[in-house]
């Protein structure tokens, strides 16, 4: 890392919040969007991703293969595409989206954001809870109760306060030796359980359909990338404005498209000869039953630090989303606000509920369909070329820049509206059969049958804001389109 500043130094909090980061104060290469997204991807709870594709989208290991590689690569090609505007504002994503949607009316895109990152960090360390607690029992012998399942929740998530609440350039660093680190630990269990495939019945399972393919395609896009393109312009701020935008698109999609590819591909091995990986309601048991009896320690502890490294980028980016909504404290508190929600989910997940988590877990894949529309209107606004008026972005007043009508600019607020009453009349919502919380009209057809309704949304919210009218006059200063900046 080229020499940090006094505010981004690894070791020290960063005192900075969503306010735009200064040319002075810009430091870095793109290598580290490689590191940032790597350390994302590179938990073993990838493994179902692949599962799933064998067991219930009916392709063969090859196909598999050909999907995690579209669907990964490409989805964090957009997430780097979107980071550009980081690194061209020097903003977190939500605040930059100020510039778009209007100081009021870019409440709705970040408000559902921040629940969505709250909710899918609560699962996460409730996961890595239970992996924590499976570690105590193999090394320790130690049985589960109400006192050591509040202690694991504590330790993971004062790993994640301590990282988060640190803040960018701690993250960075992390990052890069977590992942060598983790990345090691993670390779020799795959070395394992590539030993116990069934070799037969992977080189003998038949092609599936065309259909399942595209599916797939869109089900391991939206399972990687979609979830963190709204996130990849808060690590991208303090890049410096020279660092070409193609080299973000190709650290990004390589970054997390190496660790997914890998792990997407060893679970549709290891599923094509048993299918139980695909249909564990504990994934991280499923994997450990794999294994020898030994390895159980080296496997739990690469679970639960892959989780971790996940976690802590999703904190910081629920952190500054939380003070763009409106939240008037320091970034480290607004950290240690998300952490304390994520605790008392993980109380009532572990302790309190009985069925919680699958109807959670389908509350937040509906949230997918807003998030959708939201990166189809900003991809088009990025293409146009905006440019950002730094000032503007932190004035919530009438008398801003971005205030535009009633605080809401309408084509992209429309858009956005339009693109999820699109998405989800092809969405259904439900944990079962028996269990229809929401069902679309079109649910049925094959864009909705195969989970596709975000792909929807995001197409229509982009078409819709791309014919909304001619460019609004948004550059405060002249500077280069995104055709430029990506050459």
């Amino acid at each position: 890392m080229a020499a940090s500043t006094k505010n981004d130094r690894v070791g020290t909090v960063e005192t900075r919040g969503i306010e735009p980061v200064p040319d002075s104060e810009r430091h870095g290469h793109a290598s580290q969007m490689f590191w940032t997204w790597f350390a994302a991807n590179i938990s073993l709870l990838g493994l179902p991703l692949g599962a799933t594709l064998v067991a219930f989208r009916g392709l063969n290991i090859w196909q598999a293969a050909l999907v995690a590689v579209i669907g990964s690569f490409g989805s964090f090609a957009l997430v780097g595409a979107l980071s550009i505007a980081g690194q061209k504002g020097g903003a977190p994503a939500l605040t930059l989206s100020r510039a778009v949607f209007g100081q009021r009316g870019n409440a709705g895109p970040t408000l559902i954001t921040w629940l969505s990152r709250v909710g899918w960090e609560t699962i996460t360390t409730t996961t890595a809870a239970y992996a924590l607690l499976a570690l105590l029992g193999v090394a320790f012998g130690v049985h589960k109760n109400t006192v050591l399942t509040v202690v694991c929740l504590l330790v993971f998530i004062a790993c994640t306060l301590l990282i988060s609440g640190l803040g960018h350039a701690t993250i960075m660093w992390i990052n890069k030796w977590a992942t060598v680190l983790f990345g090691v630990l993670n390779l020799i269990v795959m070395g394992f359980l590539v030993a116990t495939v069934d070799w037969s019945k992977v080189l003998h399972t038949p092609s599936g359909p065309t259909s399942g393919v595209i599916a797939g395609i869109g089900f391991i896009a939206a399972g990687t990338g979609i979830g963190w393109a709204n996130a990849g312009a808060d690590y991208a701020r303090y890049l410096p404005r020279s660092v070409p935008g193609s080299r973000l698109i190709s650290a990004s999609a390589f970054g997390a498209g190496i660790p997914l590819v890998l792990l997407i591909s060893l679970g549709s091995l290891l599923t094509a000869g048993d299918p139980t990986l695909a249909t564990a309601s504990d994934p991280v048991a499923a994997i450990n039953a794999m294994l020898p009896s030994w390895m159980a320690i080296p496997y739990l502890i690469a679970a639960f630090g892959g989780l971790l490294m996940s976690n802590h980028l999703s904190t910081y980016s629920a952190g500054l989303t939380m003070i763009t909504l409106g939240l008037k404290v320091p970034r480290a508190a607004a950290v240690l606000v998300d952490v304390v929600l994520m605790f008392l989910g993980g109380i009532y997940f572990m302790l309190i509920a009985g069925d919680f988590y699958g109807p959670f877990s389908t509350f937040l894949t509906l949230l997918a369909v807003p998030i959708s529309a939201w990166i189809g209107v900003i991809a088009v606004d990025t293409l146009r070329g905006r440019t950002y008026d730094e000032a503007a972005l932190m004035d919530t007043s009438r008398t801003s820049r971005y205030w535009y009508t009633g605080g809401f600019r309408l084509p992209a607020v429309l858009a956005w509206v339009a693109a999820i009453v699109a998405g989800l009349l092809f969405t259904e919502a439900s944990t079962g059969k028996d269990d229809v919380w929401f069902s679309g009209p079109l649910a049925g057809s094959w864009f909705g049958t195969n989970g596709l309704g975000w792909a929807v949304s995001m197409v229509v919210g982009a078409a819709v804001y791309l014919l909304s009218g001619r460019r609004s006059a948004v550059t405060a200063a002249p500077e280069p389109a995104l055709e430029e900046a990506v050459r």
